[in-house]
């Protein structure tokens, strides 16, 4: 994986999550997953460690759980 993945469900808290993440990286470094719009990648999103949205699974596979939006759960139904 050459760039970051910033999962997240839409919701304000994970909007603003977007929004800072792009400016701390850069928008060429990230690419950005709306679960609600691409469900087909949750199974992706878990299997990289991502429990709640927003999250930031980094090139080197660290996940990071950025402020609490709404839990995997969740965002499955």
């Amino acid at each position: 994986m050459s760039k970051s993945i910033f999962y997240h469900a839409g919701c304000p808290v994970c909007i603003d999550a977007e929004h800072d993440i792009i400016d701390l990286i850069g928008k060429d470094n990230v690419e950005i997953v709306h679960l609600g719009k691409s469900p087909s990648r949750i199974s992706e999103a878990e299997k990289s460690g991502v429990k709640s949205v927003p999250a930031l699974v980094t090139p080197n596979g660290n996940t990071l759980h950025i402020n609490f939006g709404a839990s995997i759960i969740d965002v499955i139904g």
